[in-house]
């Protein structure tokens, strides 16, 4: 069974080198999960780890016959077309997952507050000038996430977080969770939920576990599979190495091997498949938020 002293030395870097750690929780197939917290277990704003649990509502809905990843955008908003520069037609889901729309800004396009505000933001995302051809360019931005949410809305009825809740949310027995919405109550797909340690913890071992949760498959394997190999290159997008190892749906791979959800400042859950293991961070670092994935392998993965 796992034990605390795997902790040691990432208690050490934490300290020595400022991680901003808040907590991090280990999984391990066999050898159960532990837990070392550096400051209250609340629920914090998991940013883009978000994305991840869009992805999963995405492949559900696909699971269900609702969808394909063929799809093009535009087909679920026909009330937008009048809106759409030319070239949104051309955008698919699958477009979306992998932060290739060929809409490069870092949300929409228009930024003004108040058009922002009395606009619909799948207008906004339509509207928005192409500037790379669908499928061709790497842009991490926030807006096709939020279309991958609008798009479970529109073929579900539901809000992602509401379609979410009987279908994984209640499953994984995280009660109640709070998911930001825009101005119009969609929920904002590209960040804002708001979880503990222990249940970002829960995303990682559902992927680790290709979809399954105590006997039933939430997610087709084929799905996550997909998730973490269907995957397109960043080409320097970022400086770090670690954000430039490869981008499959809404997910990261590791230099070191695996994959990741990854959030802003520090949020990580990242599946490790050689060790048959999860290792789970929240956290607020905003110098060298990758330092911690650096030690989370050489100070704990390579001690289980």
């Amino acid at each position: 069974m796992l034990k605390q002293s795997v902790f040691d030395q990432f208690r050490l870097t934490n300290l020595e080198k400022n991680l901003g750690v808040y907590g991090v929780h280990v999984y391990q197939e066999g050898e159960g999960e532990i837990e070392l917290r550096f400051r209250a277990d609340d629920r914090l704003q998991c940013w883009s780890t978000s994305k991840t649990f869009t992805s999963l509502g995405v492949g559900m809905c696909a699971d269900e016959g609702r969808l394909t990843l063929d799809d093009t955008v535009l087909s679920f908003f026909p009330e937008f077309e009048s809106k759409a520069a030319p070239g949104s037609e051309a955008i698919t889901v699958k477009n979306l997952l992998q932060m290739q729309p060929g809409k490069d800004y870092p949300f929409f396009e228009e930024t003004d507050e108040t058009v922002m505000d009395t606009t619909d933001w799948a207008e906004l995302f339509f509207a928005g000038t192409m500037t790379s051809t669908p499928g061709t360019k790497f842009y991490y931005a926030n807006g096709g996430s939020y279309m991958l949410a609008r798009i479970v809305e529109a073929v579900s009825g539901l809000t992602l977080r509401d379609y979410l809740m009987p279908r994984l949310f209640g499953p994984l027995k995280i009660l109640n969770p709070w998911w930001n919405t825009d101005s119009r109550g969609h929920s904002l797909g590209g960040y804002g939920l708001q979880l503990k340690t222990s249940e970002l913890a829960k995303l990682g071992r559902l992927l680790l576990q290709e979809g399954e949760w105590e006997g039933k498959q939430l997610v087709s394997p084929s799905y996550i599979q997909a998730m973490h190999t269907d995957t397109v290159e960043q080409n320097g997008h970022f400086p770090d190495p670690e954000s430039n190892a490869g981008y499959g749906y809404q997910v990261w791979l590791n230099v070191e091997g695996g994959y990741r959800a990854d959030g802003m400042y520090g949020q990580y859950s990242i599946v490790i498949p050689d060790k048959c293991a999860v290792i789970t961070t929240t956290a607020h670092n905003e110098l060298d938020q990758a330092s911690i994935i650096r030690a989370v392998f050489t100070d704990i993965a390579s001690r289980l």
